[in-house]
């Protein structure tokens, strides 16, 4: 049951004014320094929000805090700001954690960090009373962190075994294996994109924003939320279900995932909607506001204020200016390799060029299947990890592309060598790239970027070396025919690359110096 009160006269802009102005001085101080330090990682957050529709929301979340805030002028008016100091101790912790993201190369983390010393800032300056008054408003910004990419490989696996057992109990034919769902009409694979993160995520922001508008009791927020995340999970398995049933009702697995993008977020609408009807019965109307309480006196900013302010902000300094010397440090001048490489029978190779960045070579090749262009790039050997992660997205062309696969590609011969294969989208490319580690492929995962910590930290006897033979389709999309020619088309130039293994070790061991 909701409880409907008259409103109240509530307070005054001038109120308002009068009650929050004497921490904005000693807060701008600190926002500046903050600004000045983690400048890298709002640019990082920036350019995933342009790039990625899975994080498009998070132009809306200030705006939504900012409202929020407003909501709460009521109550805020009469809390005395009462500055603790001491609490600025926590960034010593933060600031160390905040150095191993950096150096393991994991922004999501050092983004979460750098939220989290924000917040730091704002219950130094305001207060326990203040800050727990606009606790919502401002945990809310933690959805400007695009995070939650991590989760797109478990995300991939639901929505893969989802299809599996849905087709089982619809009785329709069909073969699995891992991402690749085949009925007679045709091949689907279940790629990133198809996870579902991009609602996921959304989904999220929308359930908390609608939990503090429409909730008081914490277990129905906790609740609403909670059905925020699970409802979308479900909902896309059934859309991925959906689309299969339509390649087999159409006859064409093609024309049925032709616009799949649209139908998601179709479907995803639909789902949001039911979600909100669903959550409307069980709503708590915020009491309207009896008479305002007096305002709080408003007095100038306190020393204190300022001190905590502007020590918060030159501890959060002393990570970025330390990884700032390492890689001042790690940044030397690299020449592009000279590599061989052995033309496939019916290949040509044209004469080979520089790389765009430092230490790249790069080698084309004419052949009768198309292009294939062959990189090859040497990075320094203590290269900050987040550099060397990045070469690789640059090399397996994801930076720019509209939507990318990953899978992987198995290279016969005496050893065996596992290559990371990427496909993207607009433009359309297929990339095999491997990435040398102190004279070994490198190992994926937590285990990998701990290699890479050490390394620029210690240096290593070989450099990184990053191998990259690209195929750029005149198409704007691979069908999956020729995904699986082209798979065969690089698997057979890199069968013929006997020498590749000695030619890395030589590069990596001459870029290391003595």
């Amino acid at each position: 049951m909701s409880t409907r009160l008259s409103a109240a006269p509530g307070p005054t802009l001038r109120d308002t004014w009068n009650a929050i102005r004497s921490p904005l001085p000693p807060l701008a101080v600190g926002l500046v320094l903050l600004a000045l330090a983690f400048h890298g990682e709002a640019t990082a957050a920036y350019q995933v929000w342009m790039e990625s529709t899975a994080y498009s929301h998070c132009f809306f979340v200030i705006p939504i805090a900012v409202y929020l805030a407003w909501e709460r002028r009521h109550t805020l008016t009469g809390i005395p700001i009462v500055p603790v100091s001491w609490v600025v101790l926590a960034v010593v912790p933060l600031g160390i954690a905040w150095l191993g993201a950096e150096r393991l190369g994991i922004m999501e983390g050092r983004q979460l960090v750098a939220m989290t010393i924000l917040q730091v800032l704002f219950l130094a300056v305001l207060g326990w009373r203040m800050y727990a008054g606009l606790a919502a408003p401002l945990l809310y910004l933690y959805f400007l962190v695009p995070f939650g990419a991590f989760v797109t490989g478990t995300l991939q696996d639901f929505t893969a075994a989802f299809i599996d057992v849905g087709l089982n109990v619809l009785d329709i034919p069909h073969y699995s294996d891992a991402y690749i769902i085949e009925i007679p009409q045709g091949r689907f694979y279940v790629a990133e994109a198809c996870a579902g993160l991009r609602f996921l995520i959304a989904s999220i922001a929308f359930g908390v924003l609608y939990a503090f508008l429409m909730y008081r009791s914490p277990w129905r927020r906790v609740g609403f939320v909670l059905a925020s995340i699970a409802i979308p999970i479900v909902a896309n398995g059934f859309r991925a279900l959906g689309i299969v049933l339509l390649g087999y009702v159409l006859g064409s697995a093609e024309a049925a995932a032709a616009d799949h993008v649209l139908y998601g977020w179709m479907f995803f609408s639909i789902v949001i909607l039911l979600l909100i009807a669903a959550g409307l019965p069980f709503r708590q109307e915020l009491t309207a506001p009896g008479p305002s309480p007096a305002p709080a006196r408003s007095s100038p900013p306190g020393r204190r204020s300022f001190i905590a302010a502007g020590l918060l902000g030159i501890v959060a300094l002393a990570g970025p200016a330390a990884t700032g010397l390492l890689d001042r440090r790690a940044d030397i001048p690299l020449a592009a390799p000279a590599f061989t490489w052995v033309a496939p029978l019916g290949c040509r190779p044209e004469p080979g060029h520089p790389g765009p960045t430092p230490g790249t070579a790069i080698t084309p090749f004419a052949c009768p299947q198309g292009r294939l262009s062959a990189t090859v790039q040497v990075l320094p050997p203590r290269a900050n990890p987040g550099w060397i992660l990045r070469a690789v997205r640059q090399s397996s062309g994801e930076i720019g592309a509209e939507d990318s696969t990953s899978s992987t590609l198995v290279v016969p011969g005496p050893t065996p060598l596992t290559w990371r294969f990427i496909t993207t989208s607009e433009p359309a490319r297929a990339t095999a790239l491997a990435l040398w580690i102190n004279d070994m492929p490198a190992r994926g995962g937590l285990a990998g970027r701990l290699t890479l910590a050490r390394n620029s930290l210690l240096g290593t006897t070989h450099a990184p070396v990053l191998i990259a033979v690209s195929y750029q389709s005149p198409h704007p999309q691979m069908g999956a025919d020729e995904e699986q020619l082209v798979r065969l088309f690089i698997t057979t130039f890199l069968q013929v690359q006997t020498s590749l293994s000695v030619q890395i070790t030589t590069i990596g061991a001459s870029a290391a110096g003595p």
